[in-house]
């Protein structure tokens, strides 16, 4: 363990699989205490074991963040106990559709999780880390939150709120001591893009996978350990002078594809 973040406790949404597992993984090599929040607590365990086994320190807490009481309770009793000196916001759903195959139903879902479900979550951490006079906030947008995607009506609006929201934030908290910056990946392989190529391409899997890896300049999708990894050097000393910054990690995607 490098020990970046040791006395550091690190609160990680959506911790339980993909790229939120292997924050916490990250998180937990470089030291810190991790608070890792799920919508359940089976998922929230699988992370927590890896953890276990790294020999990182960790809690678990199942947790709703479109639901402002289930989030209110867990901050409560997580601020109690510890300070929280790094939020991330990682959890979120996803939406492939125009505007035409997008139901009332489909936008709701995805303002509850991915806009409401941050707001609850940073609003209750910025008060703390107010209290404190420092901390550092890192949220998930997306390449979808700057380039325009096919399909994507619905996560689009959502990652773009993102990323308009981490530069208010930036903006409003720099006199009391709080960073806040976003990460945009591309496509990354996670269980997530094999699960929905399994359902959607049950005939021709390989091929779709191979294609989607190419939509990237680079030609492949990136691994969750490399957003870990971006997310880990905005969370230590020496980005210790960014703020309000968007960063793509995408395989050249938005600039090369333009």
């Amino acid at each position: 363990m490098s020990k970046k973040l040791e006395g550091k406790t690190v609160l990680v949404t959506g911790g339980g699989s993909g790229i939120g597992q292997s924050i916490c993984l990250r998180m937990a090599q470089d030291g810190a205490r991790v608070i890792i929040l799920d919508l359940t607590q089976e998922a929230a365990a699988i992370t927590a074991e890896k953890v276990s086994d790294l020999g990182g320190e960790f809690e678990v807490y199942a947790c709703d963040v479109a639901n402002s009481s289930q989030v209110s309770q867990v901050l409560n009793e997580v601020t109690n106990k510890h300070s929280i000196d790094i939020l991330i916001n990682n959890a979120g759903v996803a939406h492939v559709g125009n505007i035409e195959n997008t139901s009332e139903e489909d936008l709701d879902r995805l303002y509850a999780v991915n806009v409401k479900g941050l707001y609850n979550v940073t609003l209750g951490v910025v008060r703390f880390m107010k209290s404190q006079g420092a901390g550092i906030i890192i949220n998930m947008a997306s390449i979808a939150s700057s380039v325009g995607l096919a399909d994507r009506f619905a996560y689009s609006m959502s990652k773009g709120a993102v990323l308009s929201m981490t530069m208010s934030l930036a903006k409003d908290y720099l006199s009391d001591g709080i960073r806040c910056n976003c990460i945009s990946p591309g496509r990354v392989h996670t269980p997530f893009v094999d699960n929905f190529i399994a359902k959607n391409y049950p005939d021709n899997g390989e091929e779709m996978f191979d294609k989607l890896s190419k939509s990237q300049p680079i030609g492949r999708m990136a691994k969750p350990e490399e957003i870990a990894g971006l997310v880990a050097y905005l969370c230590s000393e020496e980005a210790a002078f960014i703020t309000g910054s968007n960063y793509p990690i995408d395989g050249g995607f938005i600039t090369l594809n333009s």
